[in-house]
């Protein structure tokens, strides 16, 4: 099962041995490491995965999901 978690300020971690990434059409990206970390800053330079960028730029996450009901 695949884990999801939301960082603060930084990407989401994406855990799990069973992770596939795939673009609009299905094609798949091939994941060079684990656990894998998905831009969400948007300034990337490797997207969809994270490079660091949201460092560099001071990158600040809105509020966050509350509960799911």
């Amino acid at each position: 099962m695949a884990v999801i978690t939301v960082r603060q300020n930084g990407p989401y971690r994406v855990d799990g041995d069973d992770v596939k990434v795939v673009d609009w059409n299905g094609n798949e990206y091939p994941i060079a490491r684990r656990p894998v970390a998905l831009c969400r800053c948007g300034s990337s330079g490797s997207k969809p995965f994270c490079d660091g960028t949201h460092s560099k730029i001071g990158f600040q996450a809105g509020d966050v999901a509350g509960p799911a009901t």
